[in-house]
């Protein structure tokens, strides 16, 4: 379904310190607003605590509660997280990485 992959990218942009549930159904639910259409937000915040709940259980899932209560966040001890964190971290461009433009020599010729 859509909701879990917006889920996952979530969880992934959000980093350590987690999300909380409230937050989070908000969020995919603002992902799906259109102009013509609006999902039930009730039913949205429903399916983001189940899902939650279904694949925080054991010390293995891809997602761990982060001990503040209702707050989730990527396992990062999980093979798997780990993976979606390398696939989807964006390069991001340091000064550094940047090329210098040098200054092109100017090689017309000259009228007077």
């Amino acid at each position: 379904m859509v909701y879990s992959k917006q889920i996952i990218d979530t969880l992934l942009a959000v980093g350590e310190k987690g999300i909380g549930v409230q937050q989070l159904a908000m969020h995919i639910y603002n992902l799906n607003c259109t102009l013509f259409s609006q999902p039930d937000l009730r039913k949205i915040h429903n399916y983001v605590q189940q899902y939650l709940l279904r694949n925080s259980k054991s010390p293995q899932s891809l997602i761990e509660h982060t001990g503040r209560r209702g707050f989730y966040r990527l396992n990062t001890n999980n093979d798997d997280a780990r993976q979606l964190v390398l696939e989807f971290r964006k390069h991001k461009t340091t000064e550094d990485d940047t090329p210098e433009e040098t200054p092109q020599r100017d090689l017309s010729l000259s009228l007077f």
